[in-house]
């Protein structure tokens, strides 16, 4: 067989010598087809436009008349401002460069000239950024721009795929099933790669970049899928049959009815724990919206059927409130409930672990100390992991293992938009309760400029002497001469000195060992701490309904998410609660982000603003979060092709036309090379 010419190395395409190609292999550039695959990060708009319809500091690119001479002003070392008059259409208009003395022997009245730049509607001046002296027409509309490196320049590395393209573009070849191209009306691969890098408008860049967009989606969704359907059937779990009656008097017991949404998601979980398949199911829910209701309706149809439960939550203090609800809620059942922690030692700790073997304890609650080599069970049938991204795979895993293939659940009141969730934990089922229970107030948020603290001192005061609660949250533990960001330290002094001891104010960050942070959150949960100054590390769990003040200094400093996870902190019980954004954001974005706060309080349409607002990258705050790097296609802006592809996905895994026929040899290639299944399954 001929070895396609695209493997040969990069040194092939003519411009190219042995210095680039070094500095080309460390951007991951040795072969000519990795030359071809680099795909520009984005484009320059060259296209012509009309000044009405551009925003202020928006770049654009005009075509006009030079009207005035130009005049070159000089200041600092070798330093200059050169500016002149440019009639466009109606407007008469100032061009300013900056250090680009040479035009002005370049530039005469009345000559035509091409000019790009940032647009300040208010003084009505270009800021120049590029110039082309005559019409635009031999320019692009779109040219693209790569992320480059050392001495190659954007207009080298143009060149340079210029050329591979000119003479190795007959040896691409098409990869893509004929089936799924006509479907959706996609170029070939030939034609889209010659676009992507050389579009002559933005309707053929459009084009292009659809057909890599659904690509890149559907290689994606099809290891995702594929990997869950394997998954499936090589999980035989447990068939949990827990008896319906039995089910039902205890859901009907409950102090209140089920949401329809909470409904929905046990109706779900039962089916998925009645299957021969292990559950591999997600439960998203706003802060408040009933999550433990709906873990503990899925405990007890475990206890039916005659298996245990263990609940794995990330600290102790929220072990403790989790074991105290479900005892209340299991009241008046046989249930056995019991709490293992770090804390619980010695003969109580040897007690424990004997009853749990024996299979006297139905539901354990308990933190990282169940993943522990002594903790064994009598017949774990159920694992649930609240807030799951704060324990790593590993440990998640320790815990799954304790039984023989327990279903297992996961929850997080982390609102993850449907887009991240479906691409993050596209092997996992997700469930989302999205609807509130009744009567449930709505927290009020206000967002308040540093200025206005007195007037928000004033208040937690007024709350306080009512009997009630307050945090006060800040970014940082200690200055930090980079960023000037109020303190925890500073704010628990300068508090301590403003209420003048009138009631008790304690002190909480990441540099407490855990030991010392229960024992705050335990004093502050029993009021024995009426305000709470603390870094982030409230932000998970624990349930204290009697705080109804949240204040968040330097507001602005955190996403969305982070902000509405904060603020679900208070609202937890009967009185109207209230949260403080204290920021003053000089950008448009970090105003945005305020504004959306006062306005919703639904965590799912924050997390779909945040995504949009921040991107993917920093959603889960950490890089493990298993959201795939795309060279092309954008979750946020492209989440219907994210949609149709996973939908694509599915049904091909799934038929037997995907697995035996010739057409999709390639993309059974890309599900084998990635090691979810090895070819001799397909036989």
């Amino acid at each position: 067989m001929t070895r396609n010419k695209l493997d040969q190395p990069v040194t092939s395409v003519k411009g190219i010598g042995e210095e680039t190609s070094v500095i080309l292999a460390e951007m991951g550039i040795q072969s000519v087809r990795d030359l071809i695959h680099y795909f520009p990060f984005r484009y320059e708009d060259y296209e012509i436009r009309d000044l009405a319809d551009v925003k202020h500091d928006e770049k654009v690119t005009v075509e006009g008349k030079v009207h005035s001479e130009p005049s070159l002003a000089f200041y600092g070392r070798k330093k200059s401002r050169l500016t002149f008059r440019l009639l466009v259409g109606n407007y008469l208009i100032t061009v300013v460069g900056f250090n680009r003395q040479y035009l002005k022997s370049k530039l005469s009245i009345q000559q035509s000239v091409t000019v790009t730049g940032k647009w300040d509607k208010n003084r009505q001046t270009i800021s120049l950024q590029e110039i082309f002296f005559g019409p635009i027409e031999q320019q692009n509309e779109v040219e693209p721009v790569y992320s480059v490196r050392g001495k190659i320049t954007v207009k080298s590395m143009r060149r340079y795929i210029k050329n591979a393209l000119n003479d190795f573009g007959e040896w691409i070849e098409e990869d893509f099933p004929t089936t799924l191209r006509q479907k959706y009306k996609l170029l070939s691969k030939k034609e889209a790669l010659k676009i992507i890098h050389n579009p002559k408008d933005r309707n053929q860049l459009k084009q292009a970049r659809r057909r890599f967009v659904y690509e890149e989606f559907l290689l994606f969704q099809l290891k995702m899928q594929a990997l869950r359907k394997f998954n499936r059937e090589q999980s035989r779990g447990i068939v949990l049959l827990p008896d319906k009656e039995r089910l039902n008097t205890f859901i009907e017991s409950l102090p209140f009815p089920l949401t329809g949404a909470q409904k929905r998601v046990v109706q779900e979980i039962l089916h998925d724990m009645e299957s021969p398949y292990r559950m591999n199911r997600l439960l998203q829910g706003d802060v408040g919206s009933g999550k433990t209701v709906v873990s503990a309706i899925a405990m007890y149809a475990s206890f039916l059927s005659g298996y245990q439960a263990a609940l794995m939550v990330p600290t102790e203090i929220l072990a403790e409130q989790h074991a105290d609800s479900l005892s209340e809620l299991f009241e008046n059942t046989s249930v056995n409930v019991a709490l293992l922690t770090s804390s619980v030692k010695g003969k109580r700790r040897k007690e424990l672990l004997t009853r749990l073997e024996n299979g006297e304890i139905d539901i354990v609650v308990g933190t990282h100390a169940l993943i522990q080599d002594d903790v064994q069970f009598h017949r774990l049938g159920l694992v649930i992991t609240d807030e799951q991204h704060r324990f790593g795979v590993e440990q998640r895993r320790v815990l799954r293992d304790k039984g023989e293939s327990p279903d297992v659940l996961f929850m997080t009141a982390t609102p993850i938009p449907r887009t991240l969730a479906i691409t993050a934990f596209g092997e996992m089922d997700v469930s989302i309760i999205d609807e509130m229970p009744a009567g449930r107030k709505q927290i009020e948020t206000y967002w308040a400029k540093p200025s206005m603290i007195e007037r928000v001192l004033q208040f937690i005061q007024k709350e306080v002497q009512k009997g009630r609660q307050a945090y006060v949250i800040c970014p940082l533990i200690e200055e930090s001469e980079k960023l000037d960001v109020q303190n925890a330290i500073d704010v628990h002094s300068m508090l301590t000195h403003y209420f003048k001891g009138s009631f008790k104010i304690g002190l909480m960050h990441g540099r407490l060992t855990s030991d010392e942070k229960d024992e705050v959150m335990r004093a502050f949960s029993v009021n024995e701490i009426q305000v709470l100054v603390s870094t982030t590390v409230v932000e998970v769990g624990v349930n204290v309904p009697n705080a109804t003040v949240m204040v968040i200094y330097d507001a602005e400093r955190f996403g969305l998410s982070q902000l509405h996870q904060l603020r679900g902190r208070v609202g937890r019980g009967q009185e109207q609660s209230y949260c403080i954004l204290l920021a003053d954001p000089k950008s448009e974005t970090g105003q945005e982000r305020m504004k959306i706060m006062t306005e919703t309080n639904d965590g799912f349409v924050l997390s779909e603003k945040d995504l949009e607002l921040r991107g993917p990258g920093d959603f889960f705050g950490k890089k493990q979060s298993g959201v795939p790097e795309f060279k092309i296609a954008d979750m946020v802006h492209d989440y219907r092709a994210l949609e149709v592809a996973r939908q694509d996905a599915y049904e091909l895994v799934h038929s037997s036309v995907f697995w035996e026929s010739e057409e999709y040899e390639k993309l059974r290639d890309v599900i084998i090379s990635s090691g979810i299944i090895n070819g001799d399954k397909l036989d």
